[in-house]
C-alpha cells in the first residue's frame, strides 16, 4: 500500500478581509478533505435541520457542508455535489475534516472510523502540563455535574482513549499533541479537562466535578484545538493518504505569546 503525505495547507484571509473561509485540500469524485476554520459548524445536525424546516434554515448561518458543494464547482463530477459528512469537528474547533461524496465512500470511510484506522492527530494549548501516555474512560452524558465526562462504572458509556504527547513546555502552559484512537465527542477536551490540564479558552471541561474553574490567564478567545494531521485509506484506490494542516492564525499567535513569556533558563541549565 502506497502512503502519500499531503504537505501542511493554511486557511483563512489576510487581517482586515473578513472572516475565515474553508480551504479545500483534495477533491476527486469520492471525497472531499477541507481545512476548517474554527467558528464555522461542520454540518447542521438532523433535528436541527427538521426543528427549522427548509424555510428558516434559510437564515441561519452556512455550515461547512452548506459551502463545500460551492467550493467544489469544477472540480469534481456533478454540478452541487452532495456532501457526506462522516465526522465532525466542533464549531470552535479548526483543521481538518473529510466528506464523503458517494455513498460507497461514504460506507468505506465510515468503516475505517468505526475500525479506528484513521488517522487523527491534533494540537492543543492547555493550562499546566498533563502527563503523558494513554487516556481511556466511559464518556456519559452527565458525569454527575450536568456535564458530559467520563463515568466511574468501567462499561458504561462509550469507550473513550487518547494518547498524549508534550510538544512544547510554556511555563504555566503547555503545547500537546493528542492521537485519537477513538472518536466521540468532545473527547479531547473532555480528557484533557480532567487530566487537570484543560484548553487554553475553555469554558465548559475548565473543572473538577462539582469544583471551581481552574483559572485562564491566555486570553484565548476560543478552545485551542486544531486537528492538524487526517490521514485514512482512499475508498477507491486503496492508496493511504496523509494531510497536515499548520496552525491558524489565532493560536499561532498565542503560542508566540506564550513563548515570550516563558522566563529564561538560569545560566548553565538546559531548558525544560
Amino acid at each position: 500500500m502506497t502512503r502519500k503525505r499531503q504537505r501542511p495547507g493554511h486557511h483563512g484571509r489576510p487581517a482586515g478581509a473578513g472572516p475565515p473561509v474553508p480551504v479545500v485540500r483534495y477533491a476527486d469524485a469520492h471525497l472531499v478533505v477541507a481545512d476548517k476554520p474554527a467558528g464555522l459548524t461542520t454540518m447542521r445536525h438532523p433535528e436541527e435541520a427538521a426543528e427549522f424546516g427548509a424555510r428558516g434554515r434559510r437564515f441561519l448561518p452556512p455550515t461547512l457542508a452548506d459551502l463545500l458543494p460551492e467550493l467544489l464547482a469544477g472540480r469534481v463530477p456533478g454540478r452541487r455535489p452532495r456532501v457526506r459528512a462522516v465526522h465532525r469537528l466542533d464549531k470552535e474547533t479548526s483543521g481538518l475534516v473529510v466528506f464523503a461524496l458517494t455513498p460507497a465512500a461514504e460506507t468505506h470511510l465510515g468503516r475505517q472510523f468505526r475500525a479506528h484506522t484513521i488517522e487523527r492527530r491534533y494540537l492543543a494549548l492547555v493550562r499546566g502540563r498533563p502527563r503523558e501516555g494513554r487516556i481511556e474512560s466511559w464518556l456519559v452524558p452527565d458525569r454527575g455535574d450536568g456535564r458530559r465526562g467520563s463515568g466511574t462504572e468501567p462499561g458504561v458509556g462509550q469507550r473513550a482513549v487518547t494518547h498524549v504527547r508534550i510538544v512544547e513546555e510554556l511555563g504555566p502552559y503547555t503545547l500537546v499533541e493528542c492521537r485519537l484512537e477513538t472518536g466521540r465527542t468532545h473527547q479531547v477536551r473532555i480528557h484533557l479537562g480532567e487530566a487537570g490540564a484543560p484548553l487554553c479558552g475553555e469554558r465548559l471541561y475548565d473543572r473538577p466535578v462539582h469544583g471551581a474553574p481552574l483559572p485562564d490567564g491566555s486570553g484565548a478567545g476560543r478552545v485551542m484545538l486544531h486537528a492538524a494531521v487526517l490521514g485514512f485509506e482512499h475508498p477507491a484506490t486503496g492508496e493511504r493518504l496523509v494531510w497536515e494542516s499548520a496552525l491558524p492564525a489565532d493560536m499561532e499567535a498565542l503560542l508566540r505569546r506564550l513563548r515570550r513569556q516563558v522566563p529564561p533558563a538560569p545560566a548553565g541549565e538546559a531548558p525544560g
